[in-house]
Protein backbone atom coordinates (compact mmCIF):
# COMPACT_ATOMS: atom_id res chain seq x y z
CA UNK A 1 0.00 0.00 0.00
CA UNK A 2 1.27 3.45 -0.85
CA UNK A 3 0.91 6.33 1.57
CA UNK A 4 -0.46 9.74 0.58
CA UNK A 5 -0.29 13.25 1.95
CA UNK A 6 -3.75 14.51 2.83
CA UNK A 7 -2.77 18.00 4.05
CA UNK A 8 -0.37 20.71 2.93
CA UNK A 9 3.17 20.54 4.30
CA UNK A 10 2.96 24.21 5.28
CA UNK A 11 0.90 27.38 4.90
CA UNK A 12 2.03 29.22 1.75
CA UNK A 13 1.43 32.60 3.39
CA UNK A 14 4.10 31.82 6.02
CA UNK A 15 6.74 32.15 3.31
CA UNK A 16 6.17 35.93 3.38
CA UNK A 17 7.39 36.07 6.97
CA UNK A 18 10.45 33.98 6.17
CA UNK A 19 11.36 36.30 3.27
CA UNK A 20 10.80 39.45 5.34
CA UNK A 21 13.14 38.32 8.14
CA UNK A 22 15.72 37.09 5.61
CA UNK A 23 15.71 40.50 3.89
CA UNK A 24 15.50 42.80 6.90
CA UNK A 25 17.61 40.84 9.37
CA UNK A 26 15.25 41.06 12.34
CA UNK A 27 11.70 40.17 13.29
CA UNK A 28 11.02 43.75 14.35
CA UNK A 29 12.02 45.17 10.96
CA UNK A 30 10.10 42.38 9.25
CA UNK A 31 6.97 43.17 11.27
CA UNK A 32 7.18 46.82 10.23
CA UNK A 33 7.62 45.89 6.58
CA UNK A 34 4.63 43.55 6.69
CA UNK A 35 2.46 45.77 8.89
CA UNK A 36 1.94 43.14 11.62
CA UNK A 37 2.97 42.61 15.23
CA UNK A 38 6.44 41.26 15.97
CA UNK A 39 4.85 38.37 17.88
CA UNK A 40 2.98 37.39 14.72
CA UNK A 41 6.26 37.11 12.81
CA UNK A 42 7.75 34.94 15.58
CA UNK A 43 4.69 32.71 15.63
CA UNK A 44 4.45 32.23 11.88
CA UNK A 45 8.17 31.51 11.49
CA UNK A 46 8.00 28.97 14.33
CA UNK A 47 5.01 27.27 12.71
CA UNK A 48 6.76 27.18 9.32
CA UNK A 49 9.83 25.59 10.88
CA UNK A 50 7.67 23.08 12.72
CA UNK A 51 5.83 22.12 9.54
CA UNK A 52 8.94 21.64 7.40
CA UNK A 53 10.91 19.99 10.18
CA UNK A 54 13.98 22.17 10.51
CA UNK A 55 15.26 25.59 11.67
CA UNK A 56 15.40 28.27 9.00
CA UNK A 57 17.22 30.99 10.94
CA UNK A 58 19.19 31.54 14.12
CA UNK A 59 19.16 34.57 16.38
CA UNK A 60 22.40 36.45 17.08
CA UNK A 61 23.05 39.68 19.06
CA UNK A 62 23.13 41.62 15.78
CA UNK A 63 19.94 40.04 14.41
CA UNK A 64 18.84 36.92 12.56
CA UNK A 65 20.87 34.89 10.09
CA UNK A 66 19.67 32.05 7.89
CA UNK A 67 20.74 28.52 8.64
CA UNK A 68 22.27 26.41 5.89
CA UNK A 69 18.79 24.94 5.40
CA UNK A 70 17.27 28.42 5.16
CA UNK A 71 19.91 29.57 2.65
CA UNK A 72 19.20 26.51 0.51
CA UNK A 73 15.44 27.24 0.47
CA UNK A 74 15.70 31.02 -0.07
CA UNK A 75 16.05 31.01 -3.91
CA UNK A 76 13.03 28.72 -4.28
CA UNK A 77 10.94 30.89 -1.93
CA UNK A 78 11.94 34.01 -3.86
CA UNK A 79 10.91 32.30 -7.09
CA UNK A 80 7.52 31.54 -5.54
CA UNK A 81 7.14 35.19 -4.54
CA UNK A 82 7.95 36.31 -8.09
CA UNK A 83 5.39 33.89 -9.52
CA UNK A 84 2.70 34.99 -7.07
CA UNK A 85 3.33 38.67 -7.84
CA UNK A 86 3.15 37.95 -11.57
CA UNK A 87 -0.14 36.13 -11.06
CA UNK A 88 -1.54 39.03 -9.04
CA UNK A 89 -0.57 41.49 -11.79
CA UNK A 90 -2.27 39.33 -14.40
CA UNK A 91 -5.45 39.20 -12.30
CA UNK A 92 -5.45 42.97 -11.77
CA UNK A 93 -4.80 43.64 -15.45
CA UNK A 94 -7.53 41.21 -16.50
CA UNK A 95 -10.08 42.69 -14.12
CA UNK A 96 -9.43 46.33 -14.84
CA UNK A 97 -8.44 46.10 -18.51
CA UNK A 98 -5.84 48.79 -17.88
CA UNK A 99 -5.43 51.30 -20.70
CA UNK A 100 -4.79 55.01 -21.09
CA UNK A 101 -2.24 57.56 -19.86
CA UNK A 102 -0.64 57.86 -16.44
CA UNK A 103 0.63 61.35 -15.65
CA UNK A 104 3.74 60.91 -13.47
CA UNK A 105 4.94 63.97 -11.55
CA UNK A 106 8.70 63.75 -11.12
CA UNK A 107 11.54 66.17 -10.31
CA UNK A 108 13.50 67.17 -13.43
CA UNK A 109 16.83 65.53 -12.47
CA UNK A 110 15.17 62.09 -12.14
CA UNK A 111 13.70 61.93 -15.63
CA UNK A 112 16.98 61.10 -17.38
CA UNK A 113 17.70 58.39 -14.83
CA UNK A 114 14.28 56.78 -15.29
CA UNK A 115 14.45 56.96 -19.08
CA UNK A 116 17.99 55.59 -19.05
CA UNK A 117 16.99 52.59 -16.95
CA UNK A 118 14.90 49.53 -17.88
CA UNK A 119 11.94 50.60 -15.75
CA UNK A 120 9.79 51.96 -18.58
CA UNK A 121 10.46 48.92 -20.79
CA UNK A 122 9.50 46.60 -17.94
CA UNK A 123 6.35 48.59 -17.24
CA UNK A 124 5.22 48.63 -20.87
CA UNK A 125 5.89 44.90 -21.18
CA UNK A 126 3.46 44.30 -18.32
CA UNK A 127 0.92 46.95 -19.32
CA UNK A 128 1.20 47.50 -23.08
CA UNK A 129 -2.00 49.58 -23.21
CA UNK A 130 -0.73 52.12 -20.66
CA UNK A 131 1.39 55.15 -21.54
CA UNK A 132 3.53 57.22 -19.16
CA UNK A 133 3.50 61.01 -19.47
CA UNK A 134 6.11 62.85 -17.38
CA UNK A 135 5.03 66.03 -15.59
CA UNK A 136 8.41 67.53 -14.68
CA UNK A 137 8.35 69.87 -11.70
CA UNK A 138 10.13 70.41 -8.40
CA UNK A 139 6.80 71.65 -7.02
CA UNK A 140 4.53 69.27 -5.14
CA UNK A 141 1.65 68.95 -7.59
CA UNK A 142 -1.87 68.51 -6.19
CA UNK A 143 -2.97 64.97 -7.03
CA UNK A 144 -6.47 65.57 -5.66
CA UNK A 145 -6.98 68.32 -8.26
CA UNK A 146 -5.83 66.10 -11.10
CA UNK A 147 -2.49 67.84 -11.70
CA UNK A 148 -0.97 64.34 -11.87
CA UNK A 149 -1.94 60.73 -11.17
CA UNK A 150 1.20 59.56 -9.37
CA UNK A 151 4.10 61.55 -7.91
CA UNK A 152 7.69 60.76 -6.99
CA UNK A 153 8.48 63.00 -4.05
CA UNK A 154 11.52 63.63 -1.90
CA UNK A 155 10.96 64.02 1.82
CA UNK A 156 8.47 62.95 4.44
CA UNK A 157 4.81 62.64 3.34
CA UNK A 158 2.67 65.56 4.51
CA UNK A 159 -0.70 64.77 2.91
CA UNK A 160 -2.63 62.15 4.88
CA UNK A 161 -5.10 61.69 2.02
CA UNK A 162 -2.41 60.16 -0.21
CA UNK A 163 -1.10 56.60 -0.18
CA UNK A 164 2.63 56.15 -0.69
CA UNK A 165 5.67 54.06 0.10
CA UNK A 166 9.40 54.57 0.29
CA UNK A 167 11.27 53.44 -2.83
CA UNK A 168 14.75 54.89 -2.26
CA UNK A 169 16.94 57.15 -0.15
CA UNK A 170 17.49 60.73 -1.28
CA UNK A 171 21.03 61.74 -0.35
CA UNK A 172 22.03 65.40 -0.14
CA UNK A 173 25.54 66.83 0.19
CA UNK A 174 27.47 70.06 -0.45
CA UNK A 175 28.84 70.25 -4.00
CA UNK A 176 31.15 72.53 -5.93
CA UNK A 177 32.71 72.37 -9.39
CA UNK A 178 36.35 71.39 -9.85
CA UNK A 179 37.17 74.88 -11.10
CA UNK A 180 35.57 76.47 -8.04
CA UNK A 181 37.42 74.16 -5.64
CA UNK A 182 40.74 74.79 -7.40
CA UNK A 183 40.26 78.54 -6.98
CA UNK A 184 38.60 78.75 -3.55
CA UNK A 185 39.24 75.40 -1.90
CA UNK A 186 36.63 72.98 -0.55
CA UNK A 187 34.85 73.36 2.80
CA UNK A 188 36.27 70.82 5.25
CA UNK A 189 33.68 71.36 7.98
CA UNK A 190 30.08 72.51 8.15
CA UNK A 191 31.29 75.82 9.63
CA UNK A 192 33.31 76.46 6.46
CA UNK A 193 30.26 76.53 4.18
CA UNK A 194 29.35 80.07 5.26
CA UNK A 195 32.69 81.37 4.02
CA UNK A 196 31.95 80.34 0.43
CA UNK A 197 29.73 81.76 -2.29
CA UNK A 198 26.38 79.97 -2.20
CA UNK A 199 23.96 79.03 -4.96
CA UNK A 200 20.65 79.30 -3.14
CA UNK A 201 17.14 78.05 -3.72
CA UNK A 202 14.39 80.44 -4.71
CA UNK A 203 10.66 80.49 -5.44
CA UNK A 204 8.84 77.28 -4.60
CA UNK A 205 12.05 75.70 -3.28
CA UNK A 206 12.64 78.33 -0.61
CA UNK A 207 11.07 76.04 2.03
CA UNK A 208 12.87 72.92 0.83
CA UNK A 209 14.67 71.13 3.68
CA UNK A 210 18.00 71.60 1.89
CA UNK A 211 17.37 75.36 1.65
CA UNK A 212 16.46 75.50 5.34
CA UNK A 213 19.60 73.57 6.26
CA UNK A 214 21.82 75.98 4.31
CA UNK A 215 20.12 78.98 5.89
CA UNK A 216 20.65 77.49 9.34
CA UNK A 217 24.34 76.61 9.01
CA UNK A 218 25.38 79.60 6.86
CA UNK A 219 23.00 82.48 7.71
CA UNK A 220 25.39 85.25 6.62
CA UNK A 221 26.83 83.59 3.53
CA UNK A 222 27.31 85.43 0.25
CA UNK A 223 24.52 84.36 -2.11
CA UNK A 224 26.06 84.34 -5.57
CA UNK A 225 22.94 83.10 -7.37
CA UNK A 226 19.45 81.77 -6.76
CA UNK A 227 17.33 79.37 -8.76
CA UNK A 228 13.83 77.96 -8.42
CA UNK A 229 14.67 74.45 -9.65
CA UNK A 230 17.10 71.78 -8.49
CA UNK A 231 18.32 71.33 -12.05
CA UNK A 232 18.95 75.09 -12.30
CA UNK A 233 20.97 75.01 -9.08
CA UNK A 234 22.96 72.09 -10.50
CA UNK A 235 23.82 74.00 -13.67
CA UNK A 236 24.82 77.05 -11.62
CA UNK A 237 27.18 74.95 -9.51
CA UNK A 238 28.70 73.40 -12.64
CA UNK A 239 29.41 76.90 -13.93
CA UNK A 240 31.70 77.47 -10.95
CA UNK A 241 29.82 80.44 -9.49
CA UNK A 242 29.47 78.88 -6.05
CA UNK A 243 28.65 75.80 -3.98
CA UNK A 244 25.24 74.32 -3.10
Amino acid sequence: MQGCITSAMFDWSDLRYFLAVARHGSTLAASRALGVNQSTVHRRIAELERRIGGPLMLRYPAGYRLTEFGEALLPAVEAIETSVMALERRIVAYRSDLAGTIRLAVPEPLVSRIVGSTLLDMFHARYPALRIEFVMSDRYLDLSKGEADIALRSGEPADETLIGRKIADSIWAVYGSRSYVQQHGAPQRIEDVGRHAIVGFDGMLINHRAAKWLAAIAPGANIAARNNSVLGVLHAVKSGIGIA
